[in-house]
């Protein structure tokens, strides 16, 4: 087995899949969206004996309760997958979008219009809905996709795709537009981003570890996001109920997930009234609390904070508390620990809602609402092929717009440059 010819081939296919979905009009590219949703629907129970044997794998294997999480299948997810690529069907196409255009002095007349990227390869862990999303948002933007999946996933990746081609494939789904990697070699990674010039973008989904090899690894666009420290800052005019509410939805609603709350901030105003409710509510949730001086003389339960705390990424139910004397500390603090993915006030003044969302450096900034909702279902986009915290190119949940680039049409009448 040669790795490197395998995977050129693999790049090569989808170079050809890519100038066949660039042909098809967006009605075309609904229908086999649909077909695709179909497809999952009927084979349901194969998808979802798929993962029961992954689970019975990973448990043996001794994964973490957050990667369990992530790898579950469960009703509501599948039927979330199915959903989704329903309403990407729906949603407008970007491709052929006018951006712009203008008449120069000499008559040359200059279009700017939103085309496919290419050929995008999605590197991911855990998450097998990943699978369908990912395939639905590059099908309707005309790019042909690879898939490579960790092994923890294998055998539901193998399902989902294989739904996926055989449902587009009955509405015309070009050969190779979909393809999953079905090697467990981490060198397929390696070879595949560094496909210089065939594959046009690689996009990972999983922990920091991953993210930073495929980085390291690329002689391809990379878009990333490493890891996912986001806070709630609970403000001397907060809403003290609701401040409560955002928290324990923040963190407790998923915490293995990249938009958890891993830091709550409380102003010094407020800390003695808030942090006892706070703290019963985490005790029930069973939520270890790590605590700076301020917090554990109000919370007698909490383990001493670290410096290392303020930067951890916990996938888990531990939460790292800090008590602030102004608006600005805590800014001033997320910007320093923080990752630029999610970050929420809770607050009634006007003020302090214009100055957080104006100086917070997130992809994300929210007002009074938990950080879980940064997600590309949640934003209205059908689905999210990843999130990134870059600033050039995407940032935040990635949908459609965002895996399209741009290109310029140029009409004249015979002119030349002088």
């Amino acid at each position: 087995m040669n790795l490197h010819q395998d995977m050129l081939a693999v790049g090569m296919r989808a170079q050809s899949a890519a100038r066949e979905l660039n042909r098809l009009n967006a009605r075309k590219k609904n229908l086999i969206l649909d077909a695709m949703a179909d497809a999952l629907e009927a084979q349901h129970a194969a998808i979802t004996a798929a993962n029961e044997k992954d689970l019975a794998e990973a448990k043996n294997a001794g994964l973490s309760a957050a990667m369990l999480d992530r790898l579950t299948l469960n009703e509501h997810r599948l039927q979330s997958m199915i959903k989704g690529l329903r309403d990407v069907a729906t949603l407008k196409d970007p491709i052929g979008t006018l951006i712009s255009q203008w008449i120069r002095p000499n008559g040359l007349k200059i279009v700017k219009r939103r085309v496919p990227i290419g050929v995008i390869c999605i590197i991911y862990e855990s998450r097998p809905n990943v699978t369908a999303d990912t395939a639905a948002l590059c099908i309707k933007t005309s790019n042909a996709v690879i898939l490579r999946g960790g092994k923890e996933a294998v055998h539901s990746n193998a399902a989902i795709a294989k739904a996926l081609i055989e449902g587009g494939r009955q509405k015309g789904l070009p050969e190779h537009a979909i393809q999953l990697i079905d090697t467990t070699d981490r060198n397929a990674v390696k070879e595949l981003v560094q496909l210089e010039g065939i594959i046009d973008l690689v996009i990972p989904r999983g922990g920091e570890t991953l993210i930073r090899a495929v980085a390291e690894h690329a002689r391809v666009p990379v878009i990333k996001h490493y890891k996912g420290v986001c806070h709630v800052y609970v403000d001397a005019d907060a809403n003290l109920d609701m401040a409560l509410a955002i928290v324990e939805n923040a963190k407790c609603h998923r915490p293995g997930v990249c938009n958890a709350m891993e830091t709550l901030l409380v102003h010094e105003k407020v800390a003695a009234a808030f942090l006892p409710k706070f703290a019963t509510r985490m005790q029930t949730r069973k939520v270890e609390v790590r605590g700076d001086d301020a917090v554990r003389a109000i919370v007698t339960n909490a383990k001493p904070a670290t410096e290392e705390d303020w930067s951890a990424e916990y996938l888990d139910l531990i939460l790292a508390v800090r008590v602030v004397p102004s608006l600005d500390a805590a800014i001033d603090h997320i910007n320093r620990y923080g990752t630029h993915l999610s970050d929420s006030i809770v607050t009634e003044s006007e003020s302090a809602q214009k100055t957080f969302l104006h100086e917070v450096d997130s992809a994300t900034v929210y007002v009074n609402a938990s950080t879980r909702f940064t997600d590309g279902g949640e934003f209205g986009m059908g689905a999210e092929i990843g999130i990134s915290t870059e600033k050039l190119h995407a940032r935040g949940p990635m949908g459609l717009e965002e895996l399209t680039t741009y290109k310029y049409l140029i009409f004249g009448k015979g002119q030349v440059r002088q």
